[in-house]
């Protein structure tokens, strides 16, 4: 049996605007409704259920999305057209930059709820992934 990833649960203060946030930059839909979830579907099948709960209790989760260099492009162009200030560093300490990691680029950014949010072009050493079997 080949083990995959279907969903996970992000919180948010308000679960249908950190949907649409993602969707909007990554050039996705957030879905109908579906019991206390607002779905955002990724093209590999994964599933984020963006669930509101109260701000005190979201810990603040990292979430990086690998994307074609155009992708990228599109992407980051509605970052910055959304005034969303980006980093270099998971750690928000190298402003208006972004890496190049492996041979690629990427930008962190915090949605809504405080998530760090990572868009790259390449995967990092050791995170390739390998088609499976069943």
């Amino acid at each position: 049996m080949s083990v995959e990833l279907n969903h996970t649960i992000v919180h948010a203060r308000d679960n249908r605007e950190s949907a649409e946030f993602l969707a909007h930059i990554l050039g996705l839909e957030a879905g109908t409704a579906w019991g206390p979830f607002i779905p955002v579907a990724t093209s590999n099948g994964v599933i984020l259920d963006f669930a509101a709960i109260p701000a005190e209790s979201i810990a603040m989760q990292h979430y990086a999305f690998l994307v074609s260099d155009e992708e990228f492009d599109v992407a980051f162009a509605r970052i910055q057209q959304a005034g969303i200030t980006y980093y270099a560093d998971p750690h928000l300490k190298q402003p208006g930059e972004f890496n190049h990691h492996h041979g690629g680029r990427g930008p962190y950014f915090t949605d809504p709820a405080g998530h760090g949010v990572e868009i790259i072009t390449r995967p990092y050493a050791g995170h390739e992934q390998t088609p499976t079997t069943s």
